[in-house]
């Protein structure tokens, strides 16, 4: 009877977290994270703080006045994925794909961190693979096109388009002026193909004790968007997740206010300030 209770409170538990999995992968995320508290992967940091605050010298300290403080290392959270999709009818492409977990951005670049802009807005709104059937053609058109563009690319029945149109609205992922419709973003760019370049090997360390940065996404959230956005042979072969060492430098002005500027440990370069935002 013992056997048959430890079977049936063992088959229990896997059931229940196979449903925690699938069904709440938030939730699980957070659960990871608590377990991975004491060791993750991380990019290397090619520049240090020094470095940078050293070349930047003149533009970070206006005026004698001006002063450094110390500096800060925190580290913010990316989805690696190893992906394939179909390219053409006839071309099945595999790569690797770096998600940001905190903005919602997909890297394009890892030389100088170039980044998509709207898949923040699409996760924010969940849009769905029918929406993006209207976004991805507004994306290849640069960003914006008529109705009856959108007609003949799609293929579609009147009363279904002005559904899908009707639903990206809804969502404020378009506008419309006039016949015409846009992708509502300032300066859009939305990939039709999931692809990050990189044109070095991605040297990862393991890292203990360190600040990391909450994600505002879950891996669950950005594989939905990622299918719905790629298409229906989009497959994900393997997730890992990595974290950007960004420099918080932190300059005192004249007057005791602090001025806080972040950079990217990789490549040197300055990160958007509106990333930060909380």
């Amino acid at each position: 009877m013992r056997f048959v209770l430890t079977l049936f409170t063992a088959a229990a538990a896997i059931y229940g977290f196979w449903w925690f999995s699938s069904t709440r992968p938030e939730l699980r995320d957070r659960v990871e994270d608590f377990l991975h508290t004491q060791s993750f992967r991380t990019l290397e940091v090619r520049f240090t703080a020094p470095q940078i605050m050293e070349s930047h010298r003149r533009e970070l300290l206006k005026t004698a006045r001006h002063k450094y403080l110390e500096p800060k290392l925190t580290f913010y959270p990316y989805l690696l994925m190893e992906i394939k999709y179909r390219h053409s009818d006839d071309e099945t492409r595999e790569g690797i794909v770096l998600w940001d977990l905190v903005d919602g951005e997909m890297v394009i670049d890892t030389k100088n961190w170039l980044k998509t802009h709207g898949f923040g807005d699409c996760l924010n709104a969940d849009a769905e693979r029918h929406e993006f059937n209207i976004l991805n053609v507004l994306a290849k058109k640069g960003g914006s096109c008529d109705r009856e563009g959108l007609s003949k690319a799609l293929h579609v029945e009147n009363e279904t388009l002005d559904s899908w149109i009707e639903s990206c609205r809804r969502k404020k992922l378009i506008v419309q002026t006039g016949n015409r419709y846009r992708l509502h973003m300032q300066h859009p760019n939305l990939k039709t193909y999931p692809e990050t370049k990189i044109e070095e090997r991605l040297v990862t360390q393991a890292t203990q004790h360190a600040d990391r940065i909450s994600r505002h996404y879950s891996l669950g959230q950005i594989q939905r968007l990622a299918k719905a956005a790629f298409g229906q042979d989009f497959t994900i072969r393997r997730t890992t997740d990595l974290y950007l060492p960004v420099h918080c430098i932190i300059v005192q002005n004249p007057d005791g206010s602090i001025h806080s500027s972040h950079w990217n440990a990789l490549n040197g370069k300055r990160l958007m300030q509106t990333y930060f935002i909380e």
